[in-house]
């Protein structure tokens, strides 16, 4: 038979209705701790399966950044590049602007030349004369 009662329990003195029967209250006891182990044990895996879900995450933000980084210097290069165009560019224009003052200058000497060739076909006709 199971018995009840709301005094203090023989055996550990706790103020609580217990069943006091041939151990039963000894095994319910250790049902209840065994119990609160599973839970703790359960909220302990929890924590630790949450703790590896924030450093998954934090290892993805870490290639993330690397991924950034690895673009930003992809970046730079590209601008370096456009860089060395554009200095190209500035070096064929400073070619050019010297051939067209080469050609200048030749015109200028030919004209030169005629002038000095004029000159000494009017001294000839003017010595001929």
């Amino acid at each position: 038979m199971i018995f009840q009662f709301w005094d203090a329990c023989v055996f550990c003195a706790v103020a609580k209705p217990h069943l006091k029967y041939n151990g039963e209250e000894r095994e319910e006891e250790k049902s209840s701790k065994r119990k609160k182990k599973k839970k703790k044990k359960k909220k302990e895996k929890e924590k630790e399966k949450e703790k590896e879900k924030e450093k998954e995450k934090e290892k993805e933000k870490e290639k993330e950044k690397e991924k950034e980084k690895e673009k930003e210097k992809e970046k730079e290069k590209e601008k370096e590049k456009e860089k060395e165009k554009e200095k190209e560019k500035e070096k064929e224009k400073e070619k050019e602007k010297e051939k067209e003052k080469e050609e200048e200058e030749e015109e200028e000497e030919e004209e030169e030349e005629e002038e000095e060739e004029e000159e000494e076909e009017e001294k000839k006709k003017a010595s001929e004369n």
